[in-house]
C-alpha cells in the first residue's frame, strides 16, 4: 500500500478495506490519523468484522471525537452565552457548525479551534467581552497584530488562559488582500438560526466556505479532510430544491467560481460524490497537480513529494496577497524578528 488512496477508498467504499492484511491496516491508520480523519474512517467501518486490533484503535478515535463533541459543544455554549446579553448571534463556523448543527459532515470529525463569524461592527465588542472572560492574544508581537487587523479576514487567534482553547473570529471568509472579495454582508443575511442564538451559514454558503478554505486559502496541507467536508455537505444538501442553481448563484456572488468548480471536480474524482457537471466545468489537466498534493503520504503518515507542497505553499500565500506585500511579508517571518508597523 502505498500513499493516500486506501483511505480515499476506505472512507468511499468501506468494502475495499476486506482482506487487508495487517501491513495494510498500520498504514490506512497511520494515514487517517495524519489526516485527522481518523474519527470519520471510525464512523465508516462501524459494524465491520475487522481484525481486534483495528478495532481498538477505531474505538479509540470513536471516544476521542466524542470527547471532542463534548468539548466543541462546551466552547460553543460558554461562547454563546458571552455574547448573546451584547446582542450578538455567532454564526459557527467549520466543525463546530457541522456538529452543533447536526449535519453529516460532523460524525466522526475532529474539532480543533472554535470558527465563528460575526458582522464587522460587531468585532470590537466582541473581542472585548473575550478578553475580559480570560482569552488572550496567541500572538501579540506589534506586526502579527497589525498585519491581522489591516489585511486578514479575521481577529488574531485567542486562547483561553485557563482552558486553553481557542477561538478565531472572523469578519468574512478570504483575507482583504486575496484577489476575490467574498460579500461579508451577504454571509451574515443569509445565515440559518440553528436555535439558542446561534446560527451557522446557508447550505450554498457553507459549501463555498468549505471550497475557499480548501482551495483559495491554503496549501492544501490537511486537504482530504476538508474534500471530505465538502462530499458530505454535497451530500447532506444536494437533494434540496434549487440546490446547484442556489450554490452556482452564491459561488458568483462571493467571486468563488473557480475554487468551487475545482473543489466539485476534486470530490467527484476522488470520493465519488455526486455534482453538477455544469458547476463542476470540465476536468482540468491542473487538477492532477491538486490530486498529488491532496494524497502526499507514505505509510507512516509522512508528508511525500516536498516539491509539490512547497510549490503550493509558495500558491497559497501568491493567492493571499499582492507580490510586493508578500515579498515584505515573506522577509519579516523569515528573519523572525517583529516590526511596528
Amino acid at each position: 500500500m502505498r500513499n493516500a488512496p486506501p483511505l480515499v477508498r476506505a472512507l468511499t467504499d468501506p468494502a475495499t478495506t476486506d482482506g487487508f492484511a495487517p501491513d495494510d491496516w498500520t498504514a490506512l491508520l497511520s494515514i487517517a490519523r495524519a489526516e485527522r480523519l481518523i474519527g470519520s474512517l471510525a464512523v465508516r467501518l462501524a459494524g465491520r468484522g475487522l481484525p481486534a486490533p483495528v478495532m481498538e484503535a477505531l474505538e479509540a478515535a470513536r471516544v476521542q471525537t466524542a470527547f471532542d463533541h463534548v468539548q466543541a459543544r462546551w466552547e460553543v455554549e460558554l461562547t454563546r452565552r458571552l455574547l448573546a446579553p451584547l446582542g450578538i448571534r455567532p454564526i459557527l463556523l467549520k466543525g463546530s457548525a457541522f456538529v452543533v448543527g447536526n449535519l453529516t459532515a460532523g460524525e466522526g470529525r475532529a474539532v480543533g479551534d472554535l470558527d465563528i463569524l460575526l458582522p464587522a461592527d460587531q468585532l470590537n465588542t466582541a473581542e472585548a467581552a473575550l478578553l475580559v472572560s480570560g482569552y488572550e492574544w496567541a500572538k501579540d508581537d506589534p506586526y502579527t497584530q497589525s498585519y491581522y487587523r489591516r489585511w486578514m479576514h479575521e481577529l488574531p487567534p485567542l486562547i483561553h488562559a485557563d482552558r486553553g482553547t481557542m477561538i478565531d473570529v472572523h469578519h468574512t471568509i478570504l483575507p482583504l488582500t486575496a484577489r476575490p472579495t467574498p460579500v461579508a454582508a451577504a454571509l451574515v443575511a443569509d445565515a440559518v438560526d440553528i436555535g439558542s442564538g446561534l446560527a451557522m451559514l446557508s447550505p450554498a454558503d457553507m459549501i463555498v466556505h468549505a471550497a475557499c478554505h480548501l482551495i483559495a486559502d491554503g496549501d492544501l496541507a490537511g486537504g482530504l479532510r476538508n474534500l471530505w467536508d465538502i462530499d458530505r455537505l454535497v451530500r447532506d444538501f444536494s437533494a434540496q430544491a434549487d440546490f446547484w442553481p442556489k450554490l452556482a448563484e452564491r459561488s458568483a456572488l462571493h467571486q468563488m467560481r473557480e475554487p468551487l468548480a475545482r473543489a466539485l471536480r476534486l470530490t467527484h474524482r476522488l470520493y465519488e460524490t455526486p455534482i453538477d457537471r455544469r458547476l463542476a466545468g470540465p476536468d482540468r489537466a491542473s487538477d492532477a497537480l491538486f490530486v498529488r498534493r491532496l494524497l502526499s503520504r507514505d505509510v507512516w503518515g509522512r508528508q511525500t513529494n516536498a516539491g509539490t507542497r512547497l510549490a503550493f505553499y509558495i500558491r497559497s500565500h501568491w493567492m493571499r496577497m499582492p507580490p510586493l506585500m508578500l515579498a515584505r511579508h515573506l522577509w519579516i517571518k523569515a528573519r523572525g524578528v517583529p516590526a511596528s508597523e
